[in-house]
């Protein structure tokens, strides 16, 4: 069963306190998605390190309850 929008943010808030999560389903088939990701924890980390963090928060959902996951993230001002 494909991961839900609520379920997505929920896990990424779980592991970033203090994100704020913004989410488009790109198909409409609630199996891939957009997120842009704004997290105090992101300050001093390289791009790749904010993507692992966000995709950390995923657990292994990636490649099966999540099929594909567009990711931008951003450093608050």
């Amino acid at each position: 069963m494909p991961m839900s929008g609520p379920d997505i943010e929920a896990a990424i808030l779980a592991a970033l306190p203090g994100a704020s999560v913004e989410l488009t389903d790109l198909a409409g088939d609630n199996d891939h998605w957009a997120a842009v990701v704004t997290a105090p924890q992101f300050v001093g980390k390289t791009r790749v390190q904010q993507h692992k963090m966000v995709y950390a928060a995923l657990g292994g959902r990636m490649g099966g309850e999540l099929h594909a996951l567009q990711v931008t993230t951003v450093v608050p001002t």
